[in-house]
């Protein structure tokens, strides 16, 4: 998983980021309204890593994240927001679930709780209930990096099981050659289109060639 954090504590920005890579996740930290808008455009543009969540702070030093929120929902957005805030009344936290959050957690809280609810939120924007995603004969465990097939264990590379995330997480939908090339490589040059092709020439021998398909020029596809 990879998360853009928009916090202007620099204690806490420094201490969420180590959390999150203790944990196995990747995270971009940024401190106002301006970065932020600037990260998620040039993620739009394809610039930057997409990210998997958004972990935003309401009171920003330039601006209030949940206005942030907003414009961002109103152009579309369709990221999952985790809202990190000391504000906890009732008022606030419906504030910040209808102006677009996912989930709202109060300050100060546990990292624990934060790294499960990022999971929560995640899990629901891929469409699965439950920690253990169920695609028929197949059984992803995202969050314990571990793959079943008919039951057996699949031995996947990082890159390997980080594809195979990529392209269960909507399953039948098209997912493009240099959308994964990021996804795979979210914190360093996105992969080239080539490298991409010999980790999906290896996952397709070990999850059989059948099950992801080709639409050349457009991406590939998780036949269930």
């Amino acid at each position: 998983m990879h998360v853009l954090i928009v916090e202007d504590d620099v204690d806490l920005g420094q201490a969420l980021l180590s959390a999150l890579r203790q944990e196995g996740i990747s995270g971009v930290w940024v401190r106002n309204c301006r970065d932020a808008g600037l990260h998620l455009e040039a993620m739009e543009s394809g610039a930057q890593s997409l990210a998997d969540c958004l972990l935003l702070d309401v009171c920003l030093g330039d601006g209030n994240g949940l206005a942030l929120l907003r414009r961002w929902r109103a152009r579309e957005l369709r990221l999952p927001v985790v809202v990190i805030s000391a504000r906890a009344a009732l008022e606030d936290r419906l504030a910040g679930l209808d102006g677009g959050a996912d989930d709202y957690l109060v300050k100060p809280f546990a990292m624990a709780e934060l790294v499960s609810r990022l999971h929560a939120v995640t899990r629901r924007s891929a469409l699965q209930a439950s920690e253990l995603w169920s695609l028929g004969a197949l059984r992803i465990a995202p969050r314990s990096h571990e793959a079943w097939l008919d039951g057996v264990p699949l031995d996947l590379s990082p890159r390997e099981f980080r594809l195979l995330v990529e392209l269960a997480r909507n399953p039948g939908a098209l997912v493009s050659k240099s959308l994964l090339g990021q996804r795979l490589e979210p914190l360093g040059e996105p992969l080239d289109g080539a490298t991409v092709e010999v980790h999906l020439s290896n996952l397709r021998r070990k999850v059989g060639a059948a099950r992801i398909r080709t639409v050349r020029g457009v991406g590939y596809q998780w036949l269930p």
